[in-house]
């Protein structure tokens, strides 16, 4: 069940994260950030790996764009 809601919520920040890759849109993946790791530490308490897996993915996703961006944009 938790593996499911890690998905769910790693789904839910793809959505912020997939626009967040125009430039100026890069805002987004600051709302993406705290919404992907809820879905890691649900992802942590599951026992499969796949929603883990995903936020993981997403979360560094979201990290390399903002750091090219500096951060803001």
């Amino acid at each position: 069940m938790l593996n499911i809601l890690s998905i769910l919520t790693g789904l839910v920040s793809l959505i912020f994260v997939i626009p967040g890759v125009v430039p100026f849109l890069g805002w987004a993946n600051w709302l993406a950030l705290p919404i992907a790791l809820v879905g890691l530490v649900l992802g942590v308490l599951s026992s499969k790996n796949a929603g883990r897996n995903l936020n993981i993915v997403i979360l560094i996703f979201a990290v390399v764009r903002l750091s090219l961006g500096g951060g803001f944009i």
